[in-house]
């Protein structure tokens, strides 16, 4: 039987993991940082066989030796999915609250690997577009050769501090394998803006992650006059990003990749014009549908076949993601 470890399994797109790990006929331990949010996932499965979910408490993973514990196990682990990120802080010292944490999570967990869990075969690294992204001056094409060529000094600036943390944390993986060189290989996951259904017994109106947040603040009317800018032109469904994480534990072929998990341009708009087909009774609550479209006349291209030929991902289109997302938002309250 396969075993896996779920770092961060509160997560969004944690949550999802967990979900098609059981469907797999995985035996799944998630970290979490609390008794109240592990039961919580296990509440949630009850029909689970005991035994075949299950949780450990890692309540700080920036923590010297977090994982140490979590990834001692009988039987071992085959595989570890990393998604779990240092607590959101109060940025007031970037390098100390922000990315020191970053950068020690994920060194931290290769670490705790290499030294108490050698069945170990392949580390899945939670990584980001923030660590592909040059925003000074965008490339033709964005692939997985491309990295964020932000310096540790420019990192300091509070407004680039998180693209900063993701391509460190990522680098660092890289550089662990390489100089290390332990018993497993890695994979690193990379989607941009991250949409789709909450997980209601892990999810409020609250506590949503951030790319969703525009979806609840739209249908709660909050953007009546104007729509907000869109940021970044491109998006996945997070379901899309779960299932590539599980992907690349059973796929041979994905050890040592980058994947840029990405379905296709969007933006603000295109997110009410479609709440306005979809669920025609938040009409009121939209924007008026001639508001002005931000997205650009000119846009960089984007190359997700990577994901597609190894992995097998076919993404959804974003009229379901959008669907979906409403759906679990007005469940829970919006």
């Amino acid at each position: 039987m396969v075993k896996v470890l779920l770092t961060g399994g509160s997560g969004f797109i944690a949550a999802h993991i967990v979900e098609i790990l059981l469907q797999n006929n995985f035996d799944t331990v998630v970290t979490v940082r609390s008794e109240e949010k592990g039961k919580r996932i296990i509440d949630a499965h009850p029909d689970i066989p005991k035994g075949k979910l299950s949780y450990v408490i890692v309540k700080d993973v920036a923590e010297d030796g977090a994982f140490d514990e979590a990834v001692k196990s009988d039987p071992p682990f085959d595989y570890v999915l990393h998604t779990a990120s240092p607590f959101h802080f109060n940025v007031g010292d970037p390098v100390k609250d922000f990315l020191d944490p970053a950068i020690k999570g994920t060194t931290g967990i290769l670490k705790a690997i290499k030294a108490y869990a050698p069945s170990v075969k392949r580390v899945v690294v939670t990584s980001s577009f923030a660590a592909i992204i040059n925003s000074k001056q965008h490339p033709k094409l964005y692939n997985e050769t491309v990295w964020n060529p932000i310096l540790w000094e420019e990192a300091l600036d509070h407004a680039n501090v998180y693209r900063g943390s993701k391509t460190f944390a990522e680098k660092a993986a890289w550089d662990f394998v390489e100089k290390e060189k332990p018993n497993f290989d890695i994979s690193t996951i990379n989607p941009p803006l991250v949409l789709g259904p909450i997980v209601h017994y892990l999810n409020s109106l609250d506590s949503l992650n951030t790319s969703n947040q525009r979806v609840r603040d739209l249908i709660q009317g909050k953007f009546k006059e104007s729509l907000p800018p869109t940021g970044t032109f491109i998006w996945v469904d997070v379901r899309d990003v779960a299932l590539a994480h599980v992907q690349a534990i059973k796929v041979q072929g994905a050890g040592g990749q980058r994947f840029f998990v990405v379905a296709d341009y969007f933006s603000n708009k295109k997110i009410a014009d479609t709440v306005r087909e979809t669920h025609p009774q938040l009409e009121s609550k939209l924007p008026p549908a001639d508001v002005a479209d931000d997205f650009p006349g000119k846009i960089f291209q984007i190359d997700n076949s990577n994901s597609k030929q190894i992995l097998g991902i076919e993404y959804r289109p974003f009229k379901e993601t959008i669907s979906d997302t409403v759906d679990s938002l007005l469940e829970v309250g919006a």
